[in-house]
């Protein structure tokens, strides 16, 4: 058979209210993706046996697979196998196995079972049942009017361990198709999303295989590669070919692929040259200095930071002089400067950030919400940034520290 259209449906009430995450559905498109399998819908649906059947029968009319999380467990509210029942009209079986391992648990536990445990082994007549390593209820495969439904529980590590040895080999051979699907990603920064795709306007309209997708993110901009080939090696020669054509372009502003940070790449500059780093924080209030140590080994490059929120501690400990307090300001080019100056003297670094400005709502020293100064010092130089963002409290200082490493990688570089 060649490529299939699938979807993925959850089942709990629960997913619905924000109690938990729908993560099964992410994880499930990730290993199917990664074998070639294109998925076309995600659905969740809450504890209700009528709606439950519903999504089952629109399910059944436009998708070739159809792979269900949750609702197999032993409870009323628990309704999968009621739900599709009743657009099967397929009989409901116990399966031995899973009924013996399940009294078996309980004997182990010393305790009675419940009546409604018995529920959990309860399969359709002529499924393929799929044993449950990790927990108790079974997981199914019932092929339906030339369609293929999976019935997974809806716990990750047992729904994670029935795809991996069962579902996956068996969809794989259904397809009939080796084909891989392959992603990376190449993430960039001091670049816009709408410059990058200018940029690379001519390498995108001719490119269908890998696929190139701009995408705006929190943290800088980012590109996703897809490629599809027979196999794994094969995508990977795609995506590199690609790659190496966007890099000729805007390779200036690439810091890293996939999931790396651009805090990692500005330590490994660091490491690289032999360099200390040293921060001075006022607005960001030690976000910069948090999210740099999180990294293994930054004690080697990192010197420390001091967090100068007060102005008596700009003057008192960073030794920030009175006059510049006085005649410009603590939200000022020269007071951003002394404090990148004098921290990398204070700790004895080879380069001294700092922050300092407004991150609002109201106005300080006429300097309105979002004004921020960023200066960097070195032993050969400074460089000192005004910027106006937009966004709360935490949204400009969150901007503030990214902007920071930014400046910093782009002069190690």
């Amino acid at each position: 058979m060649g490529q299939i259209k699938s979807e993925i449906i959850a089942v709990g009430t629960e997913l619905l209210l924000g109690q938990i995450a729908n993560t099964n559905a992410q994880w499930i498109s990730e290993q199917l993706a990664l074998h070639g399998i294109d998925i076309y819908y995600h659905s969740v649906v809450g504890d209700n046996l009528h709606r439950v059947q519903e999504q089952f029968s629109q399910a059944s009319k436009r998708s070739d697979v159809i792979i269900v999380t949750g609702g197999l467990g032993p409870t009323d509210d628990d309704m999968t196998r009621e739900a599709f029942q009743r657009i099967s009209n397929l009989e409901i079986v116990e399966h031995k196995p899973s009924m013996e391992k399940i009294m078996a648990y309980f004997t182990k536990q010393n305790s009675t079972m419940t009546p409604n445990n018995k529920k959990q082994a309860r399969v359709f007549a002529g499924a393929d049942v799929i044993e449950n390593r990790v927990g108790m209820a079974p997981g199914m495969i019932v092929t339906h009017e030339g369609k293929t439904w999976v019935f997974l529980p809806g716990v990750p590590k047992e729904m994670k361990a029935m795809v991996s040895d069962h579902v996956l080999p068996f969809l794989a051979e259904r397809t009939g198709s080796n084909m891989v699907i392959q992603s990376t990603m190449l993430r960039f920064t001091g670049i816009g999303e709408s410059r990058l795709e200018h940029e690379l306007q001519s390498i995108i309209a001719q490119q269908t295989n890998p696929t190139i997708a701009p995408l705006a993110q929190t943290e800088g901009v980012a590109i996703r590669l897809t490629a599809k080939a027979n196999t794994h090696h094969a995508a990977i020669e795609l995506i590199n070919h690609t790659k190496e054509k966007i890099l000729n372009k805007v390779g200036e502003y690439c810091y890293g692929v996939d999931n790396e940070k651009l805090e990692e790449k500005v330590f490994q500059l660091l490491q690289k040259k032999g360099w200390t780093l040293a921060a001075a924080e006022s607005l960001t209030g030690g976000m910069f200095s948090d999210r740099f140590v999180a990294i293994p080994g930054a004690s080697t490059v990192f010197a420390g930071g001091i967090v100068c929120y007060d102005t008596k501690v700009k003057e008192n400990v960073l030794r920030i002089s009175s006059e510049t307090i006085q005649e410009k300001g603590t939200v000022s080019y020269e007071c951003a400067s002394e404090m990148a100056t004098n921290i990398s003297k204070l700790l004895d670094a080879t380069i001294g950030i700092s922050f300092t400005g407004v991150a609002g709502p109201d106005t300080v020293e006429s300097q309105s919400a979002g004004t921020v100064f960023i200066a960097i010092s070195t032993k050969t130089g400074q460089q000192v940034e005004k910027f106006t963002f937009q966004g709360d409290r935490k949204t400009v200082r969150s901007k503030t520290v990214m902007k920071g490493y930014e400046l910093l990688f782009q002069s190690l570089k």
